[in-house]
């Protein structure tokens, strides 16, 4: 059945929204139509590096006279809320880049909002579309790997420092979806310990330890102040052990059939043994491709198709509650903060919008 050429809009074209752009512009299922950002110097940039784009604006609300279907919106996370409820108002489809707001209130209202008006509300956690991540969640499914004892991620490297958000906001909403997708799971508590480095108030080094259900830990390391980019995270379970490394261009994952059990002397009260294991490192192969571009395709999927993205508004609210927690727990200086997911939702069961046209 042939599919129905969507059309497009972007809402910035800064560090990110470039990516996007050369992604809507690549796949057949898309037409690029305008480009909207408040420097013209970018959009004169944009026009130059994409002629396929047909429009640029220093206003998006031009968008709503041009007859789009979808809009994506890479602007600072301040200005997410405002501008996502009003393209739904307009009933425009949204992807919408992390954080979804910078609040659960808001992310909360965006969600009912699209519930309202019938449209697709789609949050931009790449990495759930990464096939080597994707790759890992099956082995945990699958039972490969045993019983999960605890997850150990960093994300660090030298910048990008900004000046409206600290550290936690900018690169825990990656790992945090990593790990919410991977355990089907939302952590029970948080505490966070951060440090300012450069600029005065805004943290730049972060320490963030979590507790999952099953007594699985997790520990996040977060950093714009490092030697070297690092995007690593290990999974220790009962039967093996798995390293993903994001900036490995090939061997993106390592199997390590390794292991240990302790086991209890019945002559002797309380003493152990340990008997370790230790076999083959393995690297499956994995068919790679863009996550960006599997998460394009598949916002455009679910507007056609009426299904609901596997990254919606409320994989959103969750990743928001969960850094509300966290930062509640910084600014405590490290005092572990019950993360709330108590947020009602009214979730569509079947997992489809009625689509307004």
């Amino acid at each position: 059945m042939k599919r129905e050429v969507l059309r497009i809009g972007a809402i910035g074209s800064g560090y990110w929204g470039p990516n996007l752009i050369r992604n809507f512009i690549e796949i057949p299922d898309a037409e690029l139509v305008v480009v909207a950002d408040l420097d013209e110097d970018r959009l004169t940039h944009m026009k130059m590096r994409f002629p396929q784009i047909q429009h640029v604006t220093q206003n998006y609300k031009d968008f709503f006279e041009m007859n789009l279907d979808a809009v994506v919106i890479a602007t600072p996370p301040d200005t997410h809320f405002p501008i996502a409820a009003d393209c739904i108002e307009n009933n425009l489809h949204v992807l919408i880049e992390k954080p979804i707001t910078l609040n659960s209130a808001d992310a909360l209202a965006l969600y009912n909002l699209a519930q309202q008006h019938g449209r697709v509300l789609m949050v931009g956690h790449t990495f759930e579309y990464n096939p080597a991540v994707r790759t890992l969640k099956q082995m945990i499914d699958s039972g490969e790997l045993g019983d999960i004892y605890y997850i150990d991620a960093v994300r660090a490297s030298l910048g990008l420092f900004q000046t409206k958000a600290n550290v936690l906001w900018d690169l825990a909403p990656h790992d945090i979806s990593i790990m919410r997708y991977l355990l089907a799971a939302d952590p029970i508590n948080v505490s966070v310990h951060a440090a300012t480095c450069v600029q005065e108030g805004i943290e730049d080094v972060a320490y963030a330890a979590f507790r999952f259900p099953n007594n699985v830990m997790a520990h996040l390391r977060m950093s714009w102040l490092d030697p070297r980019k690092t995007r690593c995270i290990t999974v220790v379970g009962s039967k093996k052990m798995v390293i993903y490394d994001d900036v490995e261009s090939l061997e993106k994952i390592r199997v390590y059939d390794k292991g240990v059990k302790a086991i209890r002397h019945t002559d002797t009260y309380g003493e152990f043994s340990f008997a370790y294991h230790y076999g083959d490192v393995v690297i499956p192969h994995i068919k790679m491709q863009e996550p960006l571009r599997v998460q394009c395709q598949h916002f455009l999927d679910c507007i056609n198709d009426e299904q609901t993205p596997q990254t919606d508004g409320i994989n959103g609210l969750r990743v928001v509650e969960i850094l509300e927690a966290a930062q509640a727990s910084l600014e405590k200086r490290g005092e572990n903060v019950k993360i709330s997911n108590g947020n009602p939702v009214n979730a569509n069961p079947n997992g489809k919008h009625v689509m307004v046209k």
